[in-house]
């Protein structure tokens, strides 16, 4: 038989067999049975051999990415690391940590978790993992991540230099689940006024809330900021459960509809935790998803006003569709209207994902991220809320209603360059790392060191000489004045999250912020100054 007898005959069998398998649609033209059919083909018939499992994904994320930019396909590697941060917890050792000089420095072991137990403390540098080195390596980050992480109840061998101790140390920790935080900082921000913000909305988020609001309300908090700035979202439910704590029974929070999805509404059950007192929240450009759910819900029931910027702008709802080899598609199959009937999902191209990932530059060089009067909605896009009647707006984000300009003049391009190569934070380890006994025992309140630490010249004279180093200067003398002024409360909150933790860190360098002082005239009234509100 010649090779093109045989190839035709192959392909005979190819077809006998997929007709076989495919019975879902016995059409001929069966959009699946055409795609088995080109898969088949290209396996069994291909000139070179090709990797079956990365055919078929390739496929998949093909087909998705003709969709919405959100729709996506994860491998099984892939959406472990994406369940962790809002499952609440993973598996390691337990320690906060940042690379210094190739070394891994521990800035804090977690409280009860598995490496505080034998004695591990903030400091220590870990420099090798089960007898293979890690320090001086040139090892990623993520492969001593990879290597410190393990499933709960298994053991790691740590080798340890300490500062002061001769001989490197030896530990052996038995691994556990190590909780992972969503609410980034819970602190009174000035008498009566709390501070909250949430980093994410995981499973977990909706108990650390309440958990917060507990806290605060023991020390006599009556008025709320809730932070969601930067938060990118994550579980529905999380955000409809934490919106239920502000809001009367009945009250809409959100509700969801699909072409082949019925219409879901999602509504206050009344017996919330804070459902008086002033509630302000705070939103910018990377506020998405469930913390625009949230946002919506509180601005549309005038429960609460808006302060920041224009929020990131998604309406859709994903469905996880897990697949037998773990990997998973996440599908949109709804929208979702905050409860005056705004969708505010941003406009987008199907299929032009890379279009759609340009939105936040496109707003700064618009102007829009300095300047409010620069954004601009359709009439058809004007919503009123539900007690007051104010105008707010769909399809495009969530605008604020008291808009805070982004301030250029902190933010300089020597900072920025100074930022990026690592060099603020790298100074700021080695500070705490030769001085943390001293900085302990000198403050042992954190209010006494908010209100009286100053940053050594020293040090920002390293970041300067650091800096020139890697040939980063500021063009002039005015840009480098500048930039120290922000260089210096950015140490300053740096140290105190070593020292102490995130809520120290956002106590510090919020004072600086413009949106957190908006909020507080706001609550404050008598200390306001005159700022555009888009409701006026």
């Amino acid at each position: 038989m010649n090779k093109i007898c045989f190839c035709a005959a192959l392909f005979s069998l190819l077809t006998l067999s997929a007709s076989a398998q495919l019975r879902i649609n016995s059409s001929n033209d069966s959009p699946l049975r055409k795609l088995q059919y080109a898969e088949l083909a290209i396996t069994n018939l291909y000139v070179d051999s090709v990797d079956e499992q990365k055919l078929v994904e390739d496929a998949i994320k093909g087909m998705l990415d003709k969709l919405d930019p959100h729709s996506s396909y994860a491998t099984p590697k892939e959406v472990k690391e994406l369940n962790e941060p809002l499952n609440g917890n993973f598996e390691g050792i337990g320690v906060q940590f940042n690379m210094m000089d190739d070394t891994l420095v521990v800035i804090q072991p977690v409280t009860k978790g598995p490496s505080e137990k034998v004695g591990i403390i903030a400091g220590d540098r870990i420099v090798s993992v089960n007898d293979t080195a890690i320090a001086g390596v040139k090892m990623s980050k993520e492969e001593i991540m990879k290597r410190l992480r393990g499933p709960k109840g298994t053991t790691v061998q740590l080798g340890v230099v300490r500062v002061g101790i001769k001989d490197k140390l030896n530990f052996t920790v038995i691994r556990d689940k190590i909780p992972v935080h969503s609410i980034d900082a819970t602190y009174m921000i000035r008498p009566g006024i709390g501070y909250i913000r949430i980093g994410n909305f995981g499973a977990q988020t909706y108990d650390e809330f309440v958990e917060s609001l507990n806290k605060l309300q023991a020390l006599g908090m009556k008025d709320l900021i809730l932070d969601l700035q930067e938060n990118g979202g994550g579980y529905l439910k999380a955000a409809v459960d934490i919106a239920d704590e502000f809001l009367e029974r009945g009250d809409m929070i959100v509700y969801t509809n699909g072409r082949k999805v019925q219409r879901t509404e999602y509504k206050a059950h009344g017996n919330g935790k804070f459902t008086k007192g002033k509630v302000v929240v705070l939103v910018d450009g990377y506020t998405a998803s469930a913390a625009e759910i949230v946002t919506g819900a509180i601005q549309d029931q005038d429960r609460g006003l808006v302060v920041g910027r224009r929020t990131f702008g998604k309406g859709l709802v994903q469905r996880p569709i897990d697949l037998p080899d773990g990997s998973m598609i996440r599908l949109t199959i709804a929208h979702y209207y905050t409860p005056s009937g705004r969708c505010i999902q941003k406009p987008y191209t199907k299929g032009g994902s890379k279009d759609y990932a340009m939105d936040m530059v496109n707003r700064l060089k618009s102007g829009e991220l300095t300047n409010a009067d620069s954004v601009h909605f359709a009439d058809s896009l004007k919503f009123e809320t539900l007690r007051q009647h104010r105008t707010v707006y769909g399809g495009g984000g969530i605008m604020p209603d008291y808009y805070v300009p982004l301030d250029t003049t902190v933010y300089t391009r020597y900072h920025r360059e100074l930022a990026a190569k690592g060099i603020i934070i790298q100074q700021n380890l080695r500070y705490v790392d030769n001085h943390r006994k001293e900085l302990k025992k000198r403050w042992q309140s954190f209010d006494d060191y908010k209100q009286q630490f100053e940053i050594p010249q020293r040090l920002l004279d390293d970041v300067v000489a650091e800096g020139k180093k890697q040939k980063i200067e500021p063009k002039d003398d005015d840009e480098l004045k500048r930039s120290l002024a922000y260089i210096r409360l950015q140490l300053k909150a740096l140290i105190a999250r070593d020292i102490w933790d995130m809520s120290e860190y956002f106590s510090v360098i919020n004072e600086r912020s413009e949106i957190v002082k908006k909020a507080l005239d706001i609550i404050i009234p008598e200390q306001s100054s005159p700022t555009r509100s888009l409701s006026e």
